[in-house]
């Protein structure tokens, strides 16, 4: 079992950052990719970035260029910086866990609210 707690979101104006921070518990050693996805209120969850155990990063099209991904595998916290913030990036963000080993290998986090205002 994998356990995930996100944290770091809250209000910022449009222009602003915030850092976004996952944190992993129980069975991290088969944590094989780690995610970032959101949803906005009414839509799809989206994926916004990926990062694997090996540390090959990937980032939705619509992401790159403001969106960081990273780990810190003392930590076991994979972060999400985001950068000049527009209001259309309002949304609830999950952490997501993919387990190579084990029953279930889908694991997600509670969310956390980002909120951009205008």
């Amino acid at each position: 079992q994998v356990q995930l707690v996100e944290s770091g979101g809250g209000l910022v104006q449009a222009g602003g950052s915030l850092r976004l921070s996952c944190a992993a518990s129980g069975s991290i050693f088969s944590i094989d990719v780690t995610a970032w996805y959101r949803q906005a209120p009414g839509k799809q969850r989206d994926l916004v970035a990926t990062i694997t155990s090996g540390d090959s990063i990937n980032y939705a099209d619509s992401m790159k260029g403001r969106f960081t991904i990273s780990r810190d595998n003392a930590k076991n916290t994979v972060y999400l910086q985001m950068n000049s913030l527009k209001p259309e990036d309002t949304a609830v963000y999950y952490c997501y866990a993919h387990a190579k080993l084990g029953s279930r290998r889908d694991y997600w986090g509670q969310g956390t609210q980002v909120t951009v205002s205008s």
